[in-house]
């Protein structure tokens, strides 16, 4: 592994722009070190500070870490907090991830309109019985390697993701009906494919942006087992794959990765998009996603100009408000953020080769509709509205994202939960909870009411959110030992072994509520609070679900079914009740979607469903 700089600062310096940015990270620095003395450090911490800085530019200058980023071309440099887990499109559980840039489905979303588009589709019909849809694929088209992409590709893809021996995420969200059924995928001709369906589905074109794989690359892993009878295409592309070997269709390929550093995205020189001229797109020569491991490092390494654009943690806004001018960027403003925060515990009370996933005394407590009601009533949302978010946020209140048609406000009915410990307490006394003599809260049986509260590492908002919950349920009585974990580790724990207490996470969220299914289906790749076992792991004893949380699984599979708006609306409105009244999430803050870019950056039609590089094939990098 190259050798890595102490504060992850890797963008070469270059002619003027590299004087220019060595004369405003000198102002930064000594700007930055009376921002932290006034934040509490002392002056041994700002020595520390003076070395990590002295120490940046050796490891900011390695010849082996610019081996394929030393070319004075377009290049967009962003960042990220954790490495990427797969390159496998299909696998994929988290976000972000490398697949908005390296792959497209038949449809795509209007970053601004929030409408369904074509990608590699150009075009598709729907039968009078809304039961068949036939997309006809772009002329041309070609993977990354130059091979045909045809619909044969399709098929595969599609193949894949309904094979019940391959775990999914994506794989929900098609499921129709009480029975679940998937969609048949055939070749129609050359360039067309039928997607016929039992009932009609609302959610399918949509569900379409589904990213497709290269049948000539992978069929072979998807019909070839391992020793332990699984397909190999479950231990295919992962992070350890060379990235020329990763065959794409989006407006890039992979170019490089170093774990712990940097993922480099290469312009695909294949990919179909043409300007109004005929000029391929994208411009952008080069993306480079820094590895930063904190929200902190990266609004560092933004203001010290190595970085084009940083999420606006609400923390920095006043400050990075402040220098939009002098350091030559713009904060953009998209409104209310399509993504979710939420607390929550694991309900799960199955059991693992005869050992309980959750101790069975916390088990009792988490199930209790009242505890979690009270724990609820227990979080002061304003003053992490006020403290953490900076006033840069709303209570949210719903799974739903807020800019969704089919968001129900709290004036619909939608039970809201203001800070109230008065009545949390009285929550906790009926259901048999009290406070002994030294204040602290016991079950009906004199057990002391502690657990252990996780979230990802690096991510400051959570961590922040993470210690004020800790606070808050303090003055409940109750003991909560707060430990941040690395977000691969986190996935783990959530979705492999189960075998955590609570946790604090978010979810991205978007127009379609449908595309939250595999959270709320029973049997959901992300149902979270509660989630069986996958195909590949070791099974569950006793797994149950509660009467509300069938509800809403069968809420969903009817909301997909109905195709009238007003209908669908009806049926997701229930959902958003029953999720507040039974509270399996926690619902905590609605942020809004706020990110600096700079202005060297050009065509950013930023909104809160896109972001600021939705329409990545056509910006470009003007030169300072």
């Amino acid at each position: 592994m190259a050798q890595p700089s102490i504060l992850g600062w890797h963008v070469p310096w270059q002619g003027v722009r590299g004087w220019f940015r060595l004369y405003w990270m000198s102002r930064f620095w000594l700007q930055m070190a009376w921002w932290l003395r006034g934040r509490g450090w002392g002056r041994g911490g700002l020595v520390v500070l003076l070395i990590l800085v002295l120490m940046l530019p050796l490891g900011g200058c390695s010849l082996e870490q610019f081996a394929k980023a030393e070319a004075n071309i377009p290049r967009l440099v962003l960042s990220t907090l954790s490495d990427p887990k797969t390159f496998n499109p299909i696998l994929s559980q988290e976000s972000p991830n490398i697949f908005s840039w390296t792959f497209e489905g038949l449809t795509g979303t209007d970053g601004l309109t929030g409408d369904v588009i074509p990608a590699l589709a150009e075009s598709w019909d729907i039968s009078e019985d809304g039961k068949t849809i036939v997309f006809t694929l772009r002329e041309g088209l070609r993977w990354s390697d130059g091979a045909p992409l045809t619909v044969e590709d399709v098929v595969f893809t599609y193949e894949v993701l309904f094979n019940s021996d391959i775990p999914t995420n994506g794989r929900d969200s098609f499921r129709i009906g009480t029975q679940g059924l998937l969609p048949t995928v055939t070749a129609v001709d050359d360039r067309r494919v039928q997607f016929s369906l039992p009932e009609p589905f609302a959610p399918i074109l949509r569900n379409t942006e589904t990213e497709i794989i290269p049948a000539h690359i992978l069929r072979p892993s998807v019909e070839t087992t391992g020793a332990d009878g699984t397909p190999l295409f479950l231990s295919t592309w992962g992070t350890d794959t060379p990235p020329a070997q990763i065959i794409t269709n989006g407006p890039y390929r992979l170019g490089q990765y170093i774990p712990g550093e940097r993922v480099i995205f290469e312009r695909n020189p294949y990919y179909w998009k043409q300007d109004g001229a005929g000029n391929p797109q994208p411009f952008i020569e080069q993306i480079v996603w820094q590895i930063v491991g904190s929200t902190d490092t990266a609004f560092l390494q933004f203001r010290s100009g190595g970085l084009d654009s940083v999420g606006v943690q609400p923390s920095f806004f006043s400050l990075l408000k402040q220098e939009e001018d002098r350091g030559n960027f713009t904060i953009y403003n998209g409104g209310p953020d399509l993504g979710t925060n939420f607390f929550f515990f694991n309900l799960n009370q199955a059991s693992r080769n005869g050992k309980p996933l959750v101790d069975p005394i916390r088990s009792r407590w988490f199930n209790d509709v009242a505890f979690r009601q009270a724990i609820s009533y227990g979080i002061d949302r304003e003053t992490l509205i006020n403290n953490i978010f900076q006033g840069l946020g709303a209570v949210q209140t719903s799974p739903i994202s807020v800019p969704s048609p089919f968001f129900a406000p709290p004036e619909m009915g939608i039970r809201t939960y203001d800070y109230n410990p008065e009545k949390a307490q009285e929550l906790l006394t009926s259901a048999g909870f009290s406070l002994d003599s030294s204040g602290q809260l016991v079950d009906p049986d004199g057990n002391r009411v502690r657990f252990t509260l996780i979230t990802n590492s690096g991510n400051r908002i959570r961590e922040s959110i993470g210690a004020q919950i800790k606070t808050d349920l303090e003055r409940l009585g109750i003991q909560v030992d707060f430990q941040p974990l690395a977000f691969n580790v986190l996935v783990d724990r959530l979705t492999d072994s189960l075998e955590w207490e609570a946790c604090i996470l978010g979810l991205t969220g978007g127009l379609e509520p449908n595309g939250g299914a595999n959270v709320w289906l029973l049997d959901g790749a992300l149902h979270a609070f509660n989630q069986q076992a996958g195909p590949s792991q070791t099974p569950l004893e006793g797994w149950q679900a509660a009467d509300w949380e069938r509800r809403i699984a069968d809420l969903y599979i009817q909301a997909a079914q109905e195709i009238d708006e007003e209908s669908r609306f009806e049926l997701y409105q229930e959902t958003q009740q029953l999720t507040q009244e039974y509270l399996p999430f926690i619902y905590l803050i609605n942020n809004l979607s706020l990110a600096a870019v700079r202005n060297t950056v050009e065509g950013v039609q930023y909104t809160a469903i896109g972001g600021a590089f939705w329409n990545i094939y056509e910006l470009q990098i003007a030169e300072e």
